[in-house]
């Protein structure tokens, strides 16, 4: 039973706590930047919608004591869409995976990065399919030994950051969950920032990645520490390595008119003109 007093009883249902997320994993991390977050910008709860996927990181919109949405694979951006050009006065943020997100999603947020729609996208990547049987995805480092990919991946990962600065996102950080404040701040800033806001989080899979690849919960979040290096550097120069270096950022903080306000603009001219 969660105890009372909780520290994040105005942002998180507490009596849903404790999570499911296995030991080790950083997903809990990523929902209390979240909801420090929340109540550090003091956005009204009430003009929040917390939408997701399905994966591990999916099961994030269920403990969030905000309007929530637990959708179908890789249709959390239409649906944030929807919510944001039907509500313009609701935020809609997206927390999901990687697999979700730019696997069988990954047409629909680039298209949403392109038009801009006004969303905060918080990817918690993993770098395989954590939910059912790690798999190896889109974002899995070459060489890495998985169930689909027992003598090592072959294919060549996506740099997410780098992919989503050049759809058109407004901006664009990535962090691990071994810099949980910077997490938190970019969070702040996205919440409270008009556009596409795309935060990247690395995050250990301690039961699947970690297991296969010989690496213990510990193992895991010391690589994050050493391996992760914050540089100032393009998009497309953040490497996300893991045995090399993953770098770390705010790589992309742009203004420009989100889709909403395009839209609203059109369809007042056209209604002048008629």
């Amino acid at each position: 039973m969660t105890p009372p007093g909780h520290p994040h009883s105005k942002s998180l249902r507490v009596e849903r706590l404790p999570h499911i997320w296995c030991q080790g994993c950083g997903l809990g991390i990523v929902l209390h930047a979240y909801a420090d977050a929340l109540e550090e910008t003091g956005v009204d709860l009430d003009k929040v919608a917390t939408i997701s996927g399905i994966g591990c990181a999916g099961r994030a919109s269920g403990y969030v004591n905000t309007d929530a949405f637990h959708t179908t694979h890789g249709r959390a951006l239409p649906f944030a869409t929807g919510v944001g050009m039907s509500r313009p006065d609701i935020k809609p943020v997206v927390i999901s995976g990687d697999g979700d997100l730019f696997s069988i999603g990954g047409n629909h947020l680039i298209h949403a990065a392109r038009r801009n729609i006004d969303v905060l996208v918080i990817c918690s990547n993993n770098f395989n399919y954590g939910m059912t049987g790690a798999q190896f995805g889109p974002t899995t480092p070459s060489e890495t030994k998985t169930p689909t990919s027992p003598y090592g991946n072959i294919e060549n990962p996506f740099n997410l950051a780098a992919l989503v600065a050049a759809a058109g996102a407004t901006m664009v950080s990535r962090w691990t969950v071994m810099h949980p404040i910077q997490l938190k701040n970019s969070i702040k800033r996205g919440l409270t920032k008009k556009g596409f806001s795309f935060i990247e989080v690395i995050t250990p899979c301690t039961t699947g990645y970690g297991r296969l690849n010989r690496l213990s919960p510990l193992d895991m979040m010391r690589m994050l520490r050493e391996k992760g290096k914050i540089r100032k550097v393009p998009p497309t120069e953040a490497v996300c390595d893991p045995a090399r270096e993953i770098v770390l950022g705010d790589f992309v903080d742009v203004e420009k008119p989100t889709y909403n306000e395009v839209f609203e603009t059109l369809t007042h001219r056209a209604g002048v003109a008629s």
